[in-house]
């Protein structure tokens, strides 16, 4: 490349349904299955490659791969 670095960037959503649907419940009550387990807290913030979940003031940064489920919850 003639002696010049070249910067890749770029990403793949994994699935943009799950990306859109979890966007339309930021800030409400979510239950998380993962393949690690589950986590119920806020959704904080919806990315194409995670999520930020808040449990105790405690950011889960979660990532869209690792999603089995979500549900909204109930406090």
């Amino acid at each position: 490349m003639n002696g010049q670095q070249q910067n890749l960037m770029g990403f793949t959503l994994v699935d943009p349904y799950v990306y859109q649907t979890l966007s339309s419940i930021i800030g409400q009550g979510v239950v998380v299955e993962t393949t690690q387990g589950s986590v119920r807290g806020n959704l904080q913030t919806v990315m194409p490659d995670h999520i930020v979940v808040e449990v105790a003031e405690v950011p889960f940064f979660i990532r869209t791969q690792q999603i089995v489920w979500v549900s909204p919850s109930q406090g």
